[in-house]
C-alpha cells in the first residue's frame, strides 16, 4: 500500500498541516520538526505526488533548463551551477536541448509550460522576438543566461561580452599582431557571440587597424569548424598572425589546423579563446581564453529565477558576472 501524507504525520508526530508546510515551504517551521519531519519521509519512503500538490499550491518546484546544445562544453557546467542550486532549495530541473533549432527551442517553450513548471532558465542561441514572445504571451517566469536582452524586461545573468572580447583582442595587438582572424557566429546573430564580434571590431577600430572582411570567419561554434576555417584561409593563401574565436571549440579547431600546417604557436600566430572548458587547459599549447564564470552564471540564474518565483525583488533586470583573462601557451 502507498505511504500518505497521513502516515508521515502520524510517524513525525506532527499534523498533516505541518507536514505539508514542510514539503512544501510555505510556513516557517521550527528546525527540530522539520528534522522530524524529513526523517520520517526517508524513513517511510514517502514521495509527494506533484500533481496533486500543484494543483493546491500553483507550483511544482520543478525548473526547465532549456539550453542549444548539450555537446558544447560550455553548457554542462552552468546547468551544474543552476542544479547545486536547486538541490538546496528542493526543486526538480528538466533539461531541454534544443540543437541550435529554432523551431525545437520554440517547441520546448510549450512543453515545458505543459509541464507546469515554475520558471525557465533560457540559454539561447538566438533570442528571436518569437521565442521572447511566445515566453511573454504564456506568462512564463523566466531568466536569460549568457546573453541579455533589454527590450523585454526578462532578467538576464552575463557577462559583459564586448569588453570582455575587447581585451581578449587588444591582448593580441599589445603583442604586435595586426593581422587577427575572427572566427564565430554572424555578427547579426541575437547572442553572446554578436557581443564578442562587436568587442573584437572595437579594438582593432581602437588600435587603427583597418577593418578586413577576409579575415572575419562566420560559422556556427563547433571544433571542425574553426579547423576547416584556418585550413582554408591556409590554402587560400590569406595571411594572419592572430586568432580570435568566440568559444574555445573554435580555438582549439584552429590550433588543430595551425599545427597540422607547421605553424608554430605563439610564435607565429597567437590564438585567444572563450569560456574557459575544461579542454582548454589540457590541450596543447594551452588555450589562453576567457573565463565566462560558468558555474556562477548557472547558480546566480537560479537564485534569481527562485526569488521571482517567491515574487521577491530582484537586483534589476541586468546581473553582469565578472570575467578573467586566463593567459597560457598560446599567447606570449
Amino acid at each position: 500500500m502507498a505511504i500518505s501524507i497521513k502516515d508521515v504525520a502520524k510517524e513525525a508526530g506532527v499534523s498533516i498541516a505541518t507536514v505539508s508546510r514542510v514539503l512544501n515551504g510555505i510556513e516557517v517551521v521550527n528546525e527540530d520538526t522539520q528534522k522530524r519531519v524529513r526523517e520520517a519521509v526517508v524513513k517511510l519512503g514517502y514521495r509527494p505526488n506533484i500533481i496533486a500538490r500543484s494543483l493546491k499550491t500553483q507550483r511544482t518546484r520543478t525548473v526547465g533548463i532549456l539550453i542549444p546544445d548539450i555537446s558544447n562544453s560550455l553548457y554542462p557546467e552552468i546547468v551544474r551551477g543552476i542544479e547545486d542550486v536547486a538541490n538546496i532549495y528542493n526543486y526538480n530541473i528538466i533539461l531541454c536541448n534544443s540543437d541550435l533549432n529554432l523551431d525545437k527551442e520554440k517547441e520546448y517553450i510549450y512543453i515545458l509550460k505543459e509541464k507546469m513548471v515554475d520558471g525557465i532558465l533560457f540559454m539561447s542561441n538566438s533570442l528571436e522576438d518569437m521565442c521572447l514572445d511566445i515566453i511573454q504571451k504564456l506568462d512564463i517566469k523566466t531568466v536569460l543566461i549568457e546573453t541579455t536582452v533589454y527590450n523585454k524586461n526578462i532578467p538576464n545573468i552575463t557577462i559583459d561580452n564586448i569588453k570582455a572580447a575587447n581585451e581578449a583582442v587588444n591582448k593580441l595587438i599589445s603583442n604586435g599582431r595586426r593581422r587577427i582572424l575572427y572566427i564565430g557566429d554572424h555578427k547579426d546573430t541575437l547572442n553572446a557571440s554578436a557581443y564578442r564580434y562587436k568587442g573584437y571590431i572595437k579594438a582593432l577600430e581602437e588600435n587603427g587597424i583597418e577593418i578586413n572582411k577576409e579575415l572575419i570567419c562566420y560559422c556556427k561554434p563547433f571544433l571542425n569548424n574553426g579547423y576547416e576555417y584556418i585550413q582554408k584561409k591556409i590554402k587560400g593563401g590569406i595571411s594572419f598572425d592572430g586568432v580570435f574565436c568566440t568559444c574555445d571549440e573554435l580555438a582549439i579547431g584552429a590550433m588543430d589546423a595551425l599545427r597540422e600546417n607547421g605553424v608554430n604557436i605563439p610564435q607565429e600566430c597567437e590564438v585567444i579563446g572563450f569560456n574557459n572548458i575544461l579542454m582548454s587547459s589540457a590541450f596543447s599549447p594551452k588555450l589562453t581564453t576567457i573565463d565566462t564564470a560558468s558555474y556562477d552564471l548557472g547558480s546566480i540564474g537560479m537564485r534569481t529565477l527562485i526569488k521571482i518565483i517567491n515574487n521577491e525583488q530582484i537586483d534589476g533586470f541586468n546581473y553582469v558576472v565578472p570575467y578573467n583573462l586566463i593567459e597560457r601557451e598560446s599567447t606570449r
